[in-house]
């Protein structure tokens, strides 16, 4: 196992870490150490699924979080589009990030038509630029959607590209390449994904619950993505959206289920089997590849 890719971290979760950076005494980092972290997502609710937790929990210990959705969500629905849906769907990701505490935007390209074009190279190099950001996170390129897909290509290939004086040059270059982690998925060909990050998330759960409550029209509206393909559909709105929400814990579950030894690892054995949910990552090969003593310092671990 590679000390560097098989390696598993976590950021900082409250009292229960001891900061590897300089901390306050309330445990916020030093304004020198603070973290600035841009997470990617497709559509307008993939960021907040993939890493609501994680956002939440350096965004209470002071570092700089910011969601960025790649499309603005506009066909997402069986019963409103374009505009109207567009402005709904900025509304609902600004509501989450009040939630979560962090930051958002919503890209001014059209759901489903996201492309890996030279223009949208650039777009996403500024934002990185512009955020100056020391991590990156993202969908892996192997997805179901071709939003996802592609969302994973235009990181990938802006990645280096941050660095280049005269790449876009009306944003200043990064001095170094950011961190960039991809969001789990369950996509096996052509190779499954493989975490290198896994956090538990329970102290920030909540949060990240009545982050994706702000958003219904994804996940409670009758017409939704979510309840427009199925075939029984409660009437009640409240309803729908406990059961959305049930079904994405069973998700985060999951991934705290199947990397428990890790957990156990990193908190020990009686805190470990505990955490009742997690988000993991993996290290992309793009991005800044980070020595032990970087990665625990941007992640810190227990004594």
């Amino acid at each position: 196992m590679s000390s560097i890719n098989r390696l598993f971290l976590l950021p900082v979760i409250g009292a229960l870490l001891v900061c590897a950076m300089p901390c306050d005494s309330q445990g916020q980092a030093a304004d020198e150490e603070k973290l600035r972290i841009i997470a990617f997502g497709a559509h307008p609710d993939d960021c907040e699924l993939n890493s609501g937790g994680v956002a939440a929990l350096w965004a209470e210990e002071g570092h700089a979080f910011k969601c960025v959705s790649m499309t603005n969500g506009d066909i997402g629905h069986f019963g409103m589009s374009g505009g109207e849906l567009a402005l709904r769907r900025m509304e609902e990701v600004e509501e989450a990030a009040e939630v979560l505490g962090i930051s958002t935007e919503v890209m001014d390209i059209h759901d489903g038509e996201l492309m890996p074009t030279l223009e949208n190279r650039k777009k996403v190099a500024r934002l990185i630029r512009d955020w100056q950001a020391d991590i990156v996170m993202v969908h892996r390129r192997y997805d179901y959607h071709p939003d996802h897909r592609y969302g994973g290509v235009l990181i990938d290939d802006a990645t280096v590209l941050v660095m280049a004086k005269y790449f876009t040059p009306d944003t200043p270059h990064l001095a170094r390449n950011p961190v960039v982690l991809y969001y789990h998925d369950g996509f096996e060909k052509p190779y499954p994904f493989q975490p290198d990050v896994v956090v538990g998330i329970d102290d920030a759960a909540e949060k990240k619950w009545r982050a994706i409550e702000q958003m219904p029209s994804q996940f409670s509206d009758e017409q939704s993505w979510t309840w427009g393909t199925r075939e029984e559909v409660p009437d009640d709105e409240e309803r729908r959206m406990e059961m959305r929400i049930d079904e994405i814990k069973v998700r985060f579950e999951n991934q705290a289920d199947t990397y428990r030894d890790r957990l156990i690892e990193l908190y020990g054995s009686e805190t470990g089997q505990d955490i009742r949910y997690a988000e993991s990552f993996e290290l992309s090969q793009y991005g800044r590849q980070v020595s032990v003593d970087e990665l625990q310092q941007l992640f810190p671990t227990f004594d």
